[in-house]
């Protein structure tokens, strides 16, 4: 089965830009990330997404989970859980590892889910 693919749009923007500010990734006292690389995804009407090169992530931490999701303007992603002393966050950060085109920038880096892992630019 074919999968739909779709192009960003004026009616569907998607941008990709340096965030051009350091950007963190804390679960408690816990850093996953630290870096001055994140680029900035900026779809549509969504929030924001930083997301931050994988050479600056703490990948001790991380564990890959066989979850998989799809998107139409992104393509496969891949995901990990976020392994704390308190347990694990289960499938925290996503991953596109092969992107498309329009968003290729993103290969190599992960996003976290604000509601599991704290982010913070400044």
């Amino acid at each position: 089965m074919s999968r739909q693919r779709l192009l960003p749009s004026p009616a569907h923007p998607i941008t990709v830009t340096p965030t051009r500010k350091r950007v963190t990734a804390t679960v408690g006292d816990l850093v996953v990330a630290d870096t001055a690389n994140a680029l900035t995804l900026q779809e549509s009407t969504y929030p924001a997404v930083q997301y931050i090169p994988l050479d600056d992530v703490d990948r001790s931490v991380l564990e890959r989970t066989d979850t998989q999701t799809y998107c139409p303007f992104k393509g496969d992603a891949s995901y990990y859980s976020v392994k704390t002393a308190d347990g694990d966050l289960v499938d925290a950060v996503w991953t596109y590892e092969q992107p498309y085109d329009s968003v290729a920038d993103i290969a190599g880096y992960v996003a976290f889910y604000p509601n599991k892992v704290a982010v913070t630019v400044g």
